[in-house]
C-alpha cells in the first residue's frame, strides 16, 4: 500500500467499479479422480514444507533483538488518557494495528476496515497472554463515530497528540500507512520486538498468525521457541471464547 494518500487503499481516485468476471475457467485440466489424488498429493508436499519453512522464520523471529521503549507515550481513549504500560491491560504482550485515519479525513480507510473486520473474538489471544488494539492519528472524536458505524468492539486508541505513529513509521512525509507492531512486557519494561507493513499484514487476521508474530509464540510445546518460554501441548489451552478462567 503506498504511503501516499492519493494513491493508497483510502483513496476515491484509485478507485473504480467492481465488474464480476463471469468468463468460464478454461486453463485448467479436466482429470480423473485417480489423476487429481495424484496431483493433490504432489501439490500437499510443496504445502507442507512451505509450513516447515514458515515454522522456521517465525522460530527466527521469536529470537530478534528488541528495543526499549523509555518514552512516555499519552494516548487519547474513550474513557480519556492512557500510557502505553495500560494499553497492554495487565497482559504480558501487546499487538498494535496501525490503523490509517489521518486526522483531517471523515472515515477510516476502507482497506484496514476490512482487516479489522477480520479480526476474531479477543478471549483467545487473551489467554495466550495477549492483547490486540487499534491505534490511529484521527481524534477519538472521528473514531468514535466510525467504529459505532462498523459495530467493531476492539479497543481504539488516538496517537494524535504524541509521536507514537511518527517514531513507529505509521506516518512518514508521504501519509498513513498501514501495519502492526508487538511489544513486549517484562519486568515493567516495555520492548518493540516486530513490525510488518504493506503485504506483510495480509496473512494476518487468525489467532494463530498473531501469536506468531509475537515472541512468545503460540507458546505450545512443538514450538522451537526462546528459552524460559512457558509452553502447553496444543489444543489443551483451547476453550468457547466463554469459558477461559
Amino acid at each position: 500500500m503506498n504511503n501516499n494518500q492519493n494513491e493508497s487503499c483510502c483513496s476515491a481516485n484509485t478507485k473504480s467499479n467492481i465488474t464480476v468476471s463471469t468468463n468460464e475457467i478454461t486453463d485448467r485440466k479436466i482429470v480423473t479422480t485417480e489423476e487429481w489424488n495424484e496431483a493433490h498429493q504432489a501439490f500437499l508436499e510443496e504445502e507442507k514444507a512451505f509450513t516447515r519453512l514458515r515454522d522456521k522464520l517465525n522460530a527466527k523471529r521469536r529470537r530478534l533483538p528488541m528495543v526499549e521503549i523509555t518514552k512516555n507515550y499519552i494516548f487519547q481513549g474513550k474513557k480519556g488518557k492512557v500510557s502505553l504500560p495500560d494499553l497492554f491491560a495487565g497482559y504480558k504482550q501487546l499487538i498494535v494495528y496501525h490503523f490509517m485515519f489521518d486526522p483531517s479525513w471523515e472515515e477510516g480507510c476502507d482497506g484496514c476496515s476490512m482487516m479489522v473486520d477480520n479480526m476474531g473474538h479477543p478471549a483467545h489471544l487473551e489467554a495466550r497472554n495477549t492483547t490486540l488494539l487499534l491505534i490511529s492519528r484521527a481524534p477519538m472524536e472521528k473514531i468514535e463515530p466510525f467504529k459505532k458505524r462498523m459495530g467493531w468492539k476492539i479497543p481504539w486508541y488516538s496517537s494524535c497528540s504524541t509521536d507514537f505513529n511518527q517514531d513507529f513509521g505509521a506516518t512518514t512525509e508521504a501519509g498513513e500507512t498501514h501495519g502492526y507492531s508487538v511489544f513486549l512486557m517484562e519486568n515493567n519494561r516495555i520492548y518493540h520486538t516486530y513490525s510488518t507493513w504493506a503485504r506483510g499484514v495480509e496473512y494476518l487476521g487468525s489467532n494463530w498468525s498473531y501469536l506468531d508474530i509475537t515472541p512468545l509464540g503460540r507458546q505450545e510445546m512443538w514450538e522451537d521457541a526462546p528459552q524460559g518460554t512457558i509452553q502447553s501441548k496444543t489444543y489443551e489451552w483451547w476453550r468457547h471464547h466463554d469459558r477461559y478462567e
